[in-house]
């Protein structure tokens, strides 16, 4: 009875590794933008006695072809709990325009959130090799604290995109080169 325990146990064993690679195999999932270093703050939300909710963005190239998993953002602090919502867009690079939301993800911050990266699950969205895109966060309930790069004109934080900045009243907001959120956006090939 023991060698038919054993035997079982060993073919257990087998089948866990092979189903294990086999679903590594299919996801291909791998982040293929990202910008990970954060000497700054972004603040998303409003604050207590301020009446303009701050928005903050970021414009990116994206390298290849692939269904989008989700998008991480580095979580610096939470001052007010709430709900983060993010949306992605394409962008117009050459008029700074945003194209309609093409899906949203919404995400509850609280402060077991700080010092985080934080994923924001998007649906398989398709983007494509070389497009240009863009993110939205806001939060009407938090004041959070994205982590954020300040570069310099020798070292530009993200290349081929710009962090976006703006307030509820004023959707036109300001785009910055020498800024950049810190994130990734993870593709499934």
């Amino acid at each position: 009875m023991h060698k038919h325990v054993q035997r079982l146990f060993t073919f257990l064993f087998f089948l866990n590794i092979n189903t294990m690679e086999t679903n590594q195999t299919k996801s291909h999932l791998k982040a293929v933008v990202q910008q990970v270093n954060h000497n700054a703050i972004s603040w998303i939300g409003r604050g207590r006695g301020q009446t303009k909710n701050h928005v903050s963005g970021q414009t990116f190239t994206c390298p290849t072809t692939g269904k989008l998993d989700y998008i991480q953002i580095f979580s610096d602090f939470v001052a007010n709990t709430g709900a983060v919502d993010l949306t992605i867009h394409s962008f117009d690079a050459k008029n700074s325009n945003w194209g309609p939301a093409l899906e949203t993800s919404s995400v509850e911050f609280n402060t077991s959130d700080i010092g985080k990266w934080i994923s924001f699950p998007l649906n398989g969205l398709n983007l494509n090799a070389g497009g240009v895109y863009g993110f939205k966060i806001k939060s009407d309930a938090g004041l959070i604290g994205v982590g954020e790069a300040a570069g310099s004109v020798n070292e530009l934080p993200c290349i081929g995109g710009q962090e976006w900045v703006a307030d509820s009243d004023d959707q036109s907001g300001n785009y910055y080169n020498y800024f950049s959120l810190a994130f990734k956006v993870a593709l499934r090939a």
